[in-house]
């Protein structure tokens, strides 16, 4: 590509839309064209994120109608469900990755179900490309509309769906302990992320029915070839950001641990972002804080015939931006790793 690729962000105002500013910033093929946030148009980025204080030359926030679409490469939908549908789905002429669940799910009912609301746009599903990058690959280059994963699916998946696809798992019994910080839960103003409420405690939320399950249940679903029930309880940590799943599998006859750490070894041996830890090494947050790396690694259980399988991303990075920009960078031609080199954060 001989020149930069324009970019604008719809929800630069939110974790996930700063964080692919921030990491956009330093991304050689990207120039900034645009960023969108309604309620704080008028202000500078700066002005709602200090960090962005040594950035003058960041466009100021607008109105999403305000921006010349036909100027833009590529639009990051970084808004809630259905609000993110209802407007790129009027975009013509430039390609979309967006970040919120609006095409994620296959059937427009099942997202009715999860969701609450009729699916805005459901002629745009059969096109939009789910964009687990290290699945999504060989689709990627010719896709107009990329959905990105969710944060818990994206661990959750990596971990699981080459060892599904390979029968060394059962599709029952599948049970996903998950972790993560309060930048998950969004910016907005809600009583239960103030700091009195999340400091020195954990605490389970939407419990029995979140809505990243039926997407992770969807794409297991097609790793097996028959239908998935999970087991998935999130919990929310007194930190920034980071995510950590603890997996129960039960083995296939016959299978073992070390089966499960073989396949895992071979499918991600040449991976630039997924890690097998050492045998015994267990993943932590802060082995990928900040960064587009995941860690994973398998764990017999004390049960004959379970395993447990733990892997931990930066929900903000690989989890949603991070992946974002993975993607775009394979939409467009270039190095999978461009812009995302950055080593994780320690302390």
């Amino acid at each position: 590509m001989t020149r930069k690729l324009r970019i604008a962000v719809l929800g630069a105002s939110g974790y996930t839309g700063a964080d692919l500013v921030r990491i956009a910033l330093t991304h050689p093929a990207i120039e900034i064209a645009a960023l969108a946030a309604n309620q704080k148009a008028g202000q500078s980025m700066a002005a709602i994120w200090p960090h962005f204080a040594a950035y003058p030359q960041l466009p100021a926030l607008v109105k999403a109608d305000a921006i010349d679409w036909e100027s833009v490469d590529v639009v990051f939908g970084c808004l809630p469900h259905a609000a993110s549908a209802e407007l790129l789905s009027t975009l013509k002429g430039v390609r979309i990755i967006d970040l919120s669940a609006d095409f994620r799910l296959n059937d427009p009912e099942v997202y009715g179900e999860w969701y609450g609301v009729t699916h805005p746009a459901p002629g745009l599903l059969g096109e939009a490309v789910y964009g687990l990058t290290e699945e999504a690959r060989p689709k990627l280059a010719d896709a107009r509309l990329v959905a990105c994963p969710g944060c818990y699916p994206t661990a959750a998946l990596l971990a699981l769906l080459p060892l599904a696809d390979s029968g060394l798992i059962r599709p029952s019994n599948i049970s996903i302990n998950a972790l993560s910080g309060v930048s998950g839960a969004g910016r907005s103003l809600k009583e239960s992320n103030l700091f009195t409420e999340v400091s020195e405690a954990v605490a389970p939320y939407a419990v029995g029915r979140h809505r990243h399950m039926p997407e992770i249940e969807q794409e297991l679903g097609k790793a097996f070839g028959a239908p998935v029930i999970i087991s998935f309880t999130p919990h929310l940590l007194p930190m920034n950001r980071g995510e950590l799943e603890t997996i129960t599998v039960e083995l296939a006859d016959g299978r073992t641990v070390a089966d499960l750490r073989a396949r895992l070894a071979e499918r991600y041996a040449d991976e630039p972002f997924v890690h097998l830890l050492p045998e015994g090494v267990a993943p932590a947050t802060r082995m990928v804080r900040g960064s587009n790396h995941m860690v994973v690694n398998v764990f017999a259980d004390r049960v004959p015939g379970r395993a447990l399988v733990i892997a931990a991303i930066d929900n903000l990075v690989k989890g949603s931006s991070g992946q974002a920009i993975q993607n775009m960078n394979l939409m467009f031609g270039l190095p999978e790793t461009m812009g995302l080199e950055a080593a994780p954060l320690f302390p």
